[in-house]
């Protein structure tokens, strides 16, 4: 039986007599791409300092790959950026990475083709003799991502790696990680639902520095009954429940938010009910702005018990 990526067993970590973290117990294993999501002061940088070996184990056991955060055998398997990462203005970006490819046992050859492999990675190789000053928010990402690319380790922990960009550089960044992902195991700590929704199968909920999990199958639900969520135009919101409700197999609608509506229907009862609620748009003269399958990651996680028919 393979051995779990990670295993951590009643880890608790204090803060000045308060727990940041209590009691987590988890295993992963290789794979796709994690969500780690929670409030602010909810544990996350706690947790991802004591995976990455930043702060020490006090209470608890946590392992990856059978050894201890900061072991040097995991030397080049493990990799993290930091929400906060910075480059050295100082130095162009090819002789940073090259630096920080020596620092992992490479050559001076070998460190430079690695450094062009990784900006390779994520389509920055014309910036090996830029400077930092010289790159965008989007770009400066990029090459910190390239940094925890360094040496291809097996599980890389991405703290924020989309915090501040725009739309386009935030879709780049997405497609390097499902790019990488059938070698690399990605641990992404991310405030950007959206992005995990898209990204993820797998959640870690911290709240008040307690740990939950959220197994996501591939319809993107965890209920036995199936959620579509249908954004519309400006319209009232009792005549769309008035007229979705009565269809045959709906469970509920909710309303969560203004113009958003979220349909729990049966599938046994109706397996194509997201023909039939488009139906009744149709005839009903009604304008949506988006249609999907299942709930958002924001409702799913926060909001789930407050949803009302």
């Amino acid at each position: 039986m393979k051995m779990p990526m990670i295993q951590c067993h009643n880890l608790s970590h204090l803060y000045a007599g308060k727990a940041a973290l209590s009691n987590v117990t988890f295993e992963l294993g290789a794979g796709e791409p994690i969500g780690l999501v929670g409030p602010n002061g909810a544990g996350k940088t706690t947790l991802l300092s004591l995976l990455c070996g930043f702060l020490p184990v006090t209470a608890g056991a946590l392992t990856l790959f059978g050894h201890k955060p900061g072991a040097s055998a995991l030397s080049g398997r493990v990799s993290a950026l930091p929400q906060d990462a910075r480059l050295d203005p100082a130095f162009t970006i090819g002789e940073q990475l090259s630096f920080y490819a020596r620092l992992q046992g490479l050559s001076a050859k070998q460190a430079t083709n690695e450094a062009i492999r990784v900006l390779e990675a994520v389509a920055l190789k014309d910036l090996f003799k830029a400077k930092p000053d010289t790159l965008s928010h989007g770009m400066a990402k990029r090459v910190a991502i390239a940094q925890a690319l360094i040496g291809s380790p097996e599980l890389i922990f991405l703290d924020e790696p989309t915090a501040g960009l725009d739309p386009v550089n935030t879709r780049n960044i997405r497609s390097i990680i499902t790019e990488l992902s059938p070698a690399t195991t990605f641990i992404i700590s991310s405030h950007d639902l959206a992005e995990l929704g898209r990204l993820c199968q797998q959640i870690l909920l911290l709240d008040n520095g307690v740990m939950s999990t959220m197994q996501l199958n591939a319809s993107g639900e965890s209920s036995p009954t199936r959620f579509i969520t249908v954004q519309m135009e400006s319209c009232t919101a009792v005549d769309v429940i008035a007229k979705i409700k009565p269809l045959k197999g709906v469970v509920r609608v909710s309303t969560p938010q203004k113009n958003e509506f979220i349909v729990e229907y049966n599938p046994t009862i109706e397996a194509n009910m997201d023909l039939k609620i488009l139906t009744c748009i149709i005839d009903n003269n009604w304008q949506y702005r988006q249609f999907s399958q299942g709930k958002t990651l924001e409702e799913k996680l926060f909001f789930e018990e407050d949803s009302e028919s």
